[in-house]
C-alpha cells in the first residue's frame, strides 16, 4: 500500500496512490510504503529518484548500521515501534529515508516509510494531523511527530499496565489467594512484564533516533528544541518502567509466596494425618501379632476384638485434640 501527504494550509492530507500518474499529481512531505509491491517500488524510483534498500525492514541489520547519512544527503534511521496488541503484543521495525534534496518536487525534503505492517503510532499521528493546523511544516516535523507520538503511546501503555496492576495487587494482597487466581494472576503479571521491557526497548529505540537527529545538526533551532523535550519525556518513560519493573517482582514475589503458603497447609495436613494415625498404627501391629495378651484374656475373645478398636481409635483422637488445641489444624 502507497500513501502520500501533502501540506495544505497548515493540514496534513492523505492520498492513496493506484498508479504512477496519480502520483506524479502530488507534491507530498510523506511517502508512506505498507508492505510495499515491487510495482510500487517502482514507481518510488521512477518518480523520486530513490532506491529502497532491499534490506530496509531487516531484523537482525547491525545496531551500528541503523542510522547513516548518504553522501548525497539521504538520512537513513531504521526504528522499532511499539504495538500494544493484547493477544501479541510485538515492536515493528520502520525503515526511514529523509531526502532533502529533491527540491524539484518539494522545498521542504520527503520523507519516505517503509514498514510491513500498519502502525497505531502512525494512524495517531494523521488524525493530530488532520485536527491541528501547524502541527507539521516538513519532512522533518514529519518525522519528530512520530517519535513525539510515539512516546506518548508508550506513556498511554505505562499508565494502562499501572491501571492493570493495581487490579492485580488487590487481588494478591487481599489475602486467601486459591492456586487459580495465583496462576491468572502469574499469567498478567508476566504479561505486562514482557510488555514493560518491550516499552524499554522501544524508548532506547526512539531516543538513539532523536539524538542521531540532533547530531546530524538538520534540525531547526525550534526543532531542535522540540527533540530536546522529546528527550526529556522519554527519560521520565524510563523511570516510570523501572518503578514497574520493581512493582511486578514485588507482586510475582507475593504470588509465589502464596502458592507456597497454599503447598504448605496440604503438607502440614499429610504431616497431621501421618503423625496422628502412628498410635492406631502401632496398636494394630501389637495386637494384630496373634499371640496372647494377659491383658485380653479378662475381656475373652467375643470383647477383644472390640476394645483393640475402641483403643485405636482413643490413640488417634488425643493427637488430634492436641494438635486442635494448638491450633495446628487452622
Amino acid at each position: 500500500m502507497l500513501n502520500v501527504f501533502t501540506l495544505a494550509n497548515g493540514r496534513l492530507f492523505q492520498e492513496e496512490i493506484e498508479s504512477l500518474e496519480e502520483l506524479t499529481r502530488f507534491k507530498p512531505i510523506w511517502v508512506d510504503l505498507e508492505s510495499p509491491t515491487p510495482e510500487e517500488r517502482r514507481w518510488v524510483r521512477q518518480h523520486f529518484g530513490l532506491s529502497i534498500p532491499e534490506d530496509a525492514m531487516d531484523e537482525d541489520i547491525e545496531e551500528s548500521a541503523r542510522f547513516f547519512e548518504e553522501d548525497n544527503g539521504e538520512l537513513h534511521i531504521r526504528s522499532d515501534f511499539l504495538i500494544d496488541d493484547e493477544d501479541k503484543p510485538r515492536s515493528v521495525r520502520v525503515a526511514f529515508i529523509l531526502n532533502q534534496q529533491n527540491v524539484d518536487l518539494n522545498s521542504h525534503g520527503v520523507l519516505f516509510s517503509i514498514h510491513d505492517e500498519d502502525v497505531p503510532v502512525f494512524r495517531l499521528l494523521r488524525l493530530r494531523a488532520r485536527r491541528m493546523p501547524g502541527l507539521i511544516s516538513d519532512a522533518k516535523d514529519v518525522l519528530l511527530s512520530l517519535f513525539d507520538t510515539d512516546a506518548e503511546y508508550c506513556a498511554d501503555t505505562v499508565e494502562g499496565i499501572y491501571d492493570e496492576l493495581d487490579e492485580v495487587s488487590r487481588k494478591v494482597l487481599a489475602g486467601n489467594v486459591s492456586d487459580e487466581m495465583a496462576g491468572e494472576a502469574l499469567a498478567a503479571i508476566a504479561r505486562h512484564q514482557d510488555m514493560a521491557g518491550r516499552i524499554r526497548r522501544n524508548v532506547m529505540d526512539t531516543r538513539r533516533a532523536v539524538s542521531f537527529m540532533m547530531r546530524t545538526r538538520m534540525l531547526g533551532a525550534e526543532q531542535f528544541e522540540d527533540a530536546r523535550q522529546i528527550l526529556r519525556d522519554l527519560d521520565s518513560l524510563d523511570s516510570h518502567t523501572g518503578f514497574l519493573f520493581d512493582k511486578i517482582n514485588f507482586l510475582m514475589d507475593a504470588t509465589v509466596g502464596f502458592i507456597n503458603i497454599n503447598q504448605n497447609k496440604i503438607i502440614k495436613i499429610f504431616s497431621v494425618a501421618s503423625v496422628a494415625l502412628l498410635p492406631p498404627t502401632l496398636v494394630a501391629s501389637i495386637y494384630g501379632m496373634n499371640l496372647q495378651f494377659p491383658e485380653l484374656q479378662w475381656l475373652g475373645p467375643v470383647a477383644s476384638y472390640p476394645y483393640v478398636v475402641v483403643l485405636m481409635v482413643a490413640s488417634a483422637a488425643v493427637p488430634m485434640w492436641y494438635f486442635a488445641k494448638k491450633g495446628w489444624l487452622r
